[in-house]
């Protein structure tokens, strides 16, 4: 029965801590935001949003040590985000008005390489961290093909509650980058590891909490 609660505790403490990190990453590259700038910051907001998802995803890998948990707590935050994307919509707003950041995808991979490499962490932290940063400017450029216009939602429906000087400018697209997805993927992948690494450091510090 205890191992039992230990990891019902873990699972929904994973939930928890998902749907939080989902509102850290309104912050890192709102899904909202996302979908206004996505074409001109397309860069930024790749490197934003594989940090975000590898920081919390490793970390909870790590904690429960199952192949798998990096999914789920991508599906998690998709889920959580569609959520809103549903309360925008019931608001009246168009179905394109929010764009999804794709994670499971990358998330997935990481479960993949921990699972491949018999559970090793560091080689989950190395390879793991480098597939969720290239990986995942292509899952959200491919997403984005998909939908409508951002900058078009953006200057038809402006959301409400963004303050006058984050009005969308005319960007002049193309002209900071030449392919938005290799630059994303690569400067993701550099910077992926090293988050990575704190988030699979995070459980050394959670495990000394939890001692205490």
């Amino acid at each position: 029965l205890m191992v039992w609660l230990r990891r019902t505790t873990h699972y929904l403490f994973i939930v928890v801590v998902a749907v939080n990190s989902t509102l850290l990453t309104i912050n890192s590259g709102d899904y909202i935001f996302y979908t206004d700038w996505a074409w001109t910051s397309f860069v930024v907001f790749s490197i934003a949003q594989s940090t975000m998802l590898v920081v919390g995803a490793i970390y909870y890998m790590l904690f429960t040590g199952v192949p798998g948990t990096a999914t789920y707590y991508a599906t998690i935050m998709t889920i959580y985000t569609w959520v809103a994307k549903g309360a925008w919509f019931a608001l009246g707003y168009p179905y394109d008005f929010i764009a999804v950041p794709v994670w499971i995808p990358s998330a997935m991979l990481l479960d993949l390489t921990y699972w491949a490499t018999r559970r090793n962490k560091h080689a989950a932290i190395l390879i793991g961290g480098t597939l969720v940063g290239l990986s995942l400017p292509l899952f959200n450029m491919i997403n984005l093909l998909t939908i409508r216009d951002p900058l078009e939602m953006a200057f038809k429906y402006p959301r409400p509650t963004l303050p006058p000087y984050m009005t969308p400018i005319e960007p002049q697209v193309g002209k900071f980058y030449n392919s938005p997805v290799a630059s994303g993927a690569g400067a993701g992948a550099v910077l992926s590891v090293p988050i990575a690494a704190l988030g699979a450091k995070l459980n050394t510090w959670t495990y000394r909490w939890m001692a205490a």
